[in-house]
């Protein structure tokens, strides 16, 4: 596989975190005020920077960029694999950038996060919590499966008008 096309997938996997985040702290804001405790980007970083033994040195700006890094960071590695993933296997991108983001969320928040004690698994959430993230992994999905598409359709046009030229 190319190394552009993994960039790409990267790439469309950060930008999706923008309209994935915005989700987020609208839904958030939604919430009752007794579940209105740190969404998981910030849930995890903390925990991290616990068993790193770092807690308590950072400043409430510190958190909320490395926050906000680790989760755009995240998006952008997930988003490299979908296009591994793409490459491999072809799916329309809208379906298929939904069913990547949802099992994303399925693989992080039931799987590998609570294993390796980093979060509590989704079941031990309230619903409307999970409802919020697994809205927000749709949203991520479903931008990540166009630009994805978009970034792999403009890569193949500038390829082809170089093969002509």
């Amino acid at each position: 596989m190319p190394i552009s096309n993994l960039f790409s997938g990267a790439l469309a996997g950060f930008g999706a975190a923008v309209p994935m985040t915005l989700a987020m702290e609208v839904m958030y804001r939604s919430l009752p005020q007794h579940e209105r405790y740190p969404l998981p980007p910030r849930e995890i970083t903390e925990q991290l920077i616990a068993k790193a033994g770092l807690w308590g040195q950072l400043d409430e700006k510190e958190y909320l960029g490395l926050s906000l890094l680790s989760h755009f960071l995240y998006a952008a590695a997930a988003g490299a694999v979908y296009a591994a993933l793409v490459e491999k296997y072809t799916f329309s991108s809208l379906p298929g950038g939904v069913t990547f983001g949802l099992g994303l969320w399925t693989i992080s928040y039931l799987g590998w996060l609570p294993a390796a004690g980093i979060l509590r698994p989704a079941t031990e959430h309230p619903p409307r919590r999970n409802v919020l993230m697994l809205t927000a992994h749709v949203v991520w999905g479903s931008v990540l499966g166009l630009l994805a598409n978009h970034f792999q359709e403009k890569h193949e046009k500038s390829f082809t008008q170089l093969e002509v030229s």
